[in-house]
């Protein structure tokens, strides 16, 4: 009898290391891998996808153990990393508890929306079609996504992210500035924008275009005229002097005022800098050879400026 009772308690031992050893034990993740949980999945049905992709060796074990030994929190929606040699239970507590996988797109100041929708078009792992977006509704930043998420929603975002920093912006604007509407802000942010890479000159530059909106001068401003050709995209080539003399709702040489709209999606600084732009006399500005501008209040002055700005360009070989 003694010997039978030590039988059973043996195996009861060894069934419980056996039903141990497949929860803490490492499973069948033999290198890192990802995998998903839906929105809405449940543990029965994650433990399925599990047994399906061979990360497990049977959904029902795998449902069994966790719900006697794991934790009773819901499981997460999201990528997630597995890592090689994860036990059952690391599963879990990662489907649980863990980060999900982050992945992200960039828009970078300036980028027009064609180029936005080409973009996000290129990322394979978005799902779905989407609109070009209106040209300067998008807000330039960083945006992170989930494998399989619709390119509708990332968009959405990113013109969320544009409709809360202009109504921040908006509120914060200086008195007496050259633009009346948030729609003019963005247009004449986006061609301080393409106009200047360097930080320093965008309130500069963004007081020059103003003091020829409130004189109701042409703003001159090449990439207004490159825009109705590419829709932003680079144009590759020197601009024609058939295009100079295009007359269109964006063509800064050929009208006064503001064009019909933004020529790219302008960045935070742009849009600060027209909404709080440097008090200058300046109406004119040429290249300095070093990146940025030099600025002139006459236009003797600037032609000063253009015929160094020549020199320089000789000296070059450019000329």
């Amino acid at each position: 009898m003694k010997r039978l009772v030590l039988a059973a308690a043996l195996i009861c031992v060894l069934a419980l290391g056996w039903f141990a050893w497949g929860w803490y034990g490492s499973a069948s993740v033999e290198q890192e891998t990802a995998f998903t949980v839906p929105d809405g999945a449940t543990l029965t049905s994650v433990a399925g996808r599990l047994e399906v992709q061979g990360l497990t060796g049977s959904a029902e074990a795998f449902l069994l153990r966790a719900k006697i030994l794991g934790s009773g929190d819901p499981v997460q929606r999201g990528e997630f990393a597995l890592p090689a040699g994860a036990s059952a239970a690391t599963i879990l507590d990662t489907l649980q508890h863990g980060q999900a996988i982050r992945r992200f797109v960039t828009v970078p100041e300036g980028l027009p929306s064609i180029m936005v929708y080409d973009k996000l078009m290129a990322e394979p792992l978005l799902t779905g079609p989407i609109p070009v977006p209106a040209e300067g509704s998008v807000l330039p930043d960083t945006y992170d996504f989930e494998r399989g998420e619709a390119r509708v929603k990332v968009l959405a975002r990113m013109q969320a992210a544009m409709t809360n920093y202009l109504a921040e912006a908006w509120s914060k604007r200086k008195s007496g500035i050259a633009v009346a509407t948030l729609q003019e802000a963005v247009t004449l942010a986006a061609i301080v924008e393409k106009e200047t890479g360097v930080a320093g000159e965008r309130r500069m530059v963004a007081g020059l275009y103003s003091n020829r909106v409130r004189q109701g001068m042409p703003l001159q401003a090449d990439p207004t005229i490159i825009y109705p050709i590419t829709k932003g995209k680079p144009l590759g080539r020197r601009i024609r002097q058939s295009e100079i003399a295009a007359v269109n709702g964006y063509n800064t040489y050929t009208m006064s005022g503001l064009p019909n709209g933004p020529i790219t999606n302008p960045g935070r600084e742009s849009i600060a800098a027209v909404l709080d732009p440097a008090p200058t006399p300046a109406l004119y500005m040429v290249a300095n050879g070093k990146g940025g501008h030099v600025f002139a209040a006459t236009l003797a002055e600037h032609n000063a400026n253009v015929q160094r700005w020549f020199a320089i360009r000789r000296a070059r070989g450019e000329l």
